[in-house]
């Protein structure tokens, strides 16, 4: 899975930390998007954290809520489940022919399960509203389902098989959990797509939701005649159902796990391809392509680009791997309000729809939907056909292809850069998520599915990439991928632990991974590396270095063996600087000696860590970091500048660089960033500054600043380039705080800049910032939404609105999210928004220029939190707890415990010592981050 880029499960894939969009500055990254209108704060995204214990949510689909349970269910129960019972055969029918019926909230779901059990009794997993009948081996028994459970009873203990059937009733979703239905506004047509991971599976159909339980399954729907229906394996029969509709069988699948089945209908359009290798045998594997989108976003399906990259990593990893594709065919579809980046489901990959570029795109995107692409293609070995048992295991299959799918685009297709987009923007996210208090081991323990919804973070996939990226440098590439080569055909179709894959790389690299591992795997925070050079006047006059030693700050108290760069570099005669020595060395302890660099020229700057090959915050000696903030930018190699860029935030976010020098040398150098990935995400990392670190009474200085930088780079740029289109993305991300700019902005929005193409992301980004600075008002957005009538300008005319600058537009957006109001003891509402609707109201309401106009919800939202907790879908709460968390209101004189919000969220913990897990764990995030941004502004006043 991949994160959504909104951020990011890059879950295949979470983030995508890939999509570039504008960028909206909260409190916290959110790692959602809603078209162009939100977008995580420096791009990265956060934890996935859920609550642990069972609770009511809703709504799930249609007019009116249903309250589904959410029944949790732990790794002993799981293993004890595995350990009496063997999973066949599974068949999944599926009625969804009254799925365009938006009144319809349900449809009808039939499991049919093969199993042979050594007790009586068993439970199979259900989240559906009603369960209408349980039969085993033919005899219908009492039906009793409670807490997400249908007990089953009579099972065969003799070694024979039993046969149970579960007929129930699925609730269609719109919140891109289970059976997600979305009606495209431009045509009225019904969309539906699956989600499942970790485990709403059984939100769909009755099953054994637990990754070791594999098992071959057979998909059979009934939808609309005119309907495309996609699952897993092709379909093996389409015949006419008797009572109207058409019924499409689908051949068995390989042995699988419940939470990588899928399935799509809706009148989808599709572009096909093929790919083909020669198998040592002689014989040809034959893998047919599909890529799918809706029919009306069919015109800007790029699909030769989408379909180029597939068989670049198709041709790679079959290579690299030794195991020849083993799911038959290879379906990519592009679907609606997707909380996630992309889908690993084997057969049939479900990618965000950020990646069909309806306006223009980018270098850096397009080298961030490759990575994605791959991250998923990824996956067909590692986590699809080779599976982690259970969730604690999770980095087997998400570090990896995290891991894999940019060393796949980095070698296999034109994108050659792509390490320099992972050193500075994905771990990033993984250095932040490492320095929470909600930090984990690479390898965690998860004691029930609560704790594994926690673990889709920065951890399990950046974190975890960059720790096989120093594994790979320890081991060498070819021994990496030699382990991999044992690996798949010992546990092909299997289920894998920890053990099983760091024997099969100690087999093929001949060396002990087991101090590798504790270091590495089991420990938590990221290490520290700092150069400290001595120099000595040499007989000539000029400085050399005496000693240059790496000092190493422990991470959780351990100190780690890194095989890492240090480069040193000069400035030339015109001022640029160049690498005039690199030493590949070992670093162990706290101080290791670096003897190869002594008697060398002084260096102007020290890097450790250089070519980016270990996981390590980097702290810049004093004259490193005065000639980084001087001219980090003249670096030649991009992946150096990333890493220099990497290390001067860093220290900003830990107050050690103030936000103002950062800005500076932002401000002096990103005009001649040639590399578009580096700019974006420098240009975030400025507004982030702007809006977090730097303190409040410079902060209207500097977002003007911003603004009228981002606009002069903008007019300066090559016209219709790549650079010119990131600046004025940046532009209209800065003038939405910065009133100042609004002459601008209509200067902009009238043409007058010249090769800018304004397509309709890049002009309602413009029409939002002109909304937040009480420059336009309702009709001039429904006067731009008549120009394109789409779901993605209905979500940015959304966010819009809800970012005027004025209290009534404030409570109004705060009651369409359900929210009763301040004062009132009312209980939570109905809200039949989306998940994308929801973000969109959320970026408009939490707009930062006049974030003021909310200092009366501050107590509202905390005694909001249980409620909205438990009455609504995990992905609507998290976007509603991370997104209201009131870090605006945080007053900065005195010490960073005494601010009133900080005061009142730990008298909210200690209040709530009991509430579940998940919810004190966002909550926690928020204040971290809340005091982080304190501290830093201290430090830079």
């Amino acid at each position: 899975m991949a994160p959504a880029s909104h951020p990011p499960k890059t879950a295949g894939a979470l983030i995508p930390a890939t999509t570039e969009v504008r960028v909206t500055v909260r409190a916290v990254p959110h790692r959602r998007v809603a078209g162009r209108v939100a977008q995580v704060v420096a791009c990265f995204p956060v934890a996935r954290a859920r609550g642990d214990r069972p609770r009511p949510r809703g709504p799930v689909g249609g007019p009116r809520a249903l309250l589904l349970p959410v029944s949790n269910l732990t790794r002993d129960e799981t293993r004890g489940r595995a350990a009496h019972l063997s999973l066949h055969t599974v068949t999944v029918e599926l009625d969804l022919r009254a799925a365009r019926d938006g009144g319809t909230p349900t449809f009808p779901t039939t499991t049919t399960v093969s199993l042979t059990s050594t007790a009586p009794t068993t439970w199979l997993d259900f989240l559906g509203p009603r369960v209408h009948a349980v039969v085993v081996d033919g005899e219908e028994q009492p039906v009793r389902f409670d807490d997400g459970r249908v007990h089953v009873e009579g099972l065969r203990t003799d070694g024979g098989e039993s046969t149970v059937v579960v007929r129930g009733e699925g609730a269609y979703s719109r919140t891109g959990e289970g059976l997600h239905r979305f009606v495209d506004p431009v045509d009225g047509q019904t969309y539906l797509y699956t989600q499942y991971e970790p485990a709403d599976a059984r939100r769909v159909f009755a099953n054994l939701e637990q990754p070791d339980l594999k098992a071959s399954y057979t998909f059979v729907v009934t939808a609309p005649e005119d309907w495309h229906v996609l699952s897993n394996s092709a379909a093996q029969e389409v015949s006419d159902a008797e009572d109207g509709g058409r019924t499409w069988t689908f051949a068995p699948t390989p042995p699988l796990s419940t939470y990588i089945t899928a399935v799509v209908a809706g009148p989808y359009h599709r572009e096909e391809g093929n790919w083909s290798r020669e198998l040592p045998d002689g014989t040809t594997l034959e893998v047919p392509l599909g890529l799918w989108c809706r029919a009306s976003l069919a015109p800007y399906l790029d699909a030769a680009e989408f379909l180029e990259v597939t068989r670049q990593g198709l041709d790679l990893f079959h290579d690299a791997f030794d195991y020849p594709y083993p799911w038959g065919k290879y379906d990519q579809v592009l679907v609606p309000e997707y909380n996630l980046g992309a889908m690993e489901n084997p057969g049939l990959v479900t990618f965000t729809e950020h990646y069909l570029f309806r306006s223009q795109a980018t270098e850096a995107q397009r080298e961030g939907r490759a990575t994605t692409i791959l991250h998923e293609m990824a996956h067909m070995w590692f986590g699809d056909l080779a599976t982690m048992r259970w969730w604690d295991d999770l980095w087997l299959k998400e570090s990896f292809a995290d891991y894999m799918g940019t060393y796949a685009t980095a070698t296999a297709t034109r994108f050659s850069t792509a390490w320099t987009s992972f050193a500075l923007r994905r771990k990033a996210w993984a250095y932040r998520q490492d320095q929470l208090p909600s930090t984990h081991p690479v390898v965690a323990d998860i004691p029930d599915l609560e704790a594994a919804k926690q673990n889709f973070d920065g951890i399990t996939y950046a974190k975890g990439a960059s720790v096989l990226k120093q594994l790979v440098a320890f081991v060498g590439p070819e021994a990496f991928l030699a382990g991999a080569r044992v690996y798949f055909p010992r546990h092909a179709f299997g289920s894998t632990t920890l053990p099983d894959l760091l024997a099969a790389l100690e087999e093929a690299s001949g060396r002990d991974l087991s101090a590798w591992s504790g270091q590495w795997l089991e420990t938590t925070g990221p290490s520290t590396l700092t150069a400290e050079v001595d120099l000595a006047q040499g007989e000539d006059g000029r400085e050399t270095v005496a000693l240059l030693r790496v000092h190493q700050e422990d991470a959780g108290g351990v100190l780690r063996d890194h095989r890492l760069v240090v480069g040193c570099y000069a400035a030339g005669e015109d001022g640029a600087l160049v690498r005039t020595h690199r030493f590949e060395t070992d670093v162990t302890g706290a101080v290791t000696e670096v003897a190869e660099a002594a008697g060398i020229p002084a260096p102007d700057l020290v890097l450790v860590n250089d070519d980016d090959l270990t996981y390590a915050k980097v702290r810049l000696d004093p004259r490193s970091s005065a000639t980084a903030l001087r001219s980090a930018g003249t670096l030649a190699e991009p992946l150096s500048r990333a890493v220099v860029w990497s290390a001067l935030w860093n220290a900003t976010r830990d107050a050690v660089l103030p936000a103002e020098r950062f800005l500076d040398a932002v401000v002096s150098q990103l005009p001649a960033e040639e590399e578009i990935g580096i700019a974006r995400d420098l240009l975030a990392h400025a507004a982030t500054a702007v809006e977090h670190y730097l303190p409040v009474e410079q902060r209207a200085g500097a977002r003007g600043l911003l603004a009228e930088e981002t606009y002069a780079r903008l007019t300066e740029r090559e016209p219709g380039s790549g650079l010119q289109l990131v600046w004025a993305r940046a532009f209209a991300d800065a003038a939405a705080r910065a009133p100042e700019a609004a002459g601008h902005v209509r200067a902009v929005l009238a043409g007058e800049v010249e090769g800018l193409r304004l397509d309709p992301d890049l002009r309602w980004s413009l029409w939002q910032a002109l909304a937040a600075v009480g420059e336009a008002g309702p009709e001039d957005l429904d006067g731009e939404l008549a120009l394109e009538d789409t779901a993605t300008t209905r979500l940015a005319r959304r966010a819009a609105l809800a970012g005027r600058p004025d209290a009534d537009v404030k409570a109004g957006a705060w009651a369409e999210l359900g929210l009763p109001a301040p004062g009132t003891d009312a209980a939570l509402g109905d809200s039949d928004l989306s998940n994308d609707e929801v973000d969109a109201v959320l970026t408009g309401l939490t707009q930062p220029l006049h974030a003021d106009l909310l200092d009366g919800y501050v107590e509202q939202y905390f005694a909001l939190l249980p409620a909205i907790w438990e009455g609504r879908s995990i992905e609507i709460a998290e976007r509603l707890v991370q997104g209201l968390y009131p870090s605006w209101a945080a007053e900065e004189d005195g010490a960073v415990e005494e601010q009133p919000v900080v005061r009142r969220t730990r008298r909210w913990l200690d209040e709530h010592a009991e509430a579940p897990a998940g919810l004190r764990r966002t909550v926690l995030e928020q204040l971290d981050d809340l005091e982080r941004a304190l501290r830093a502004r201290a430090a830079a006043a």
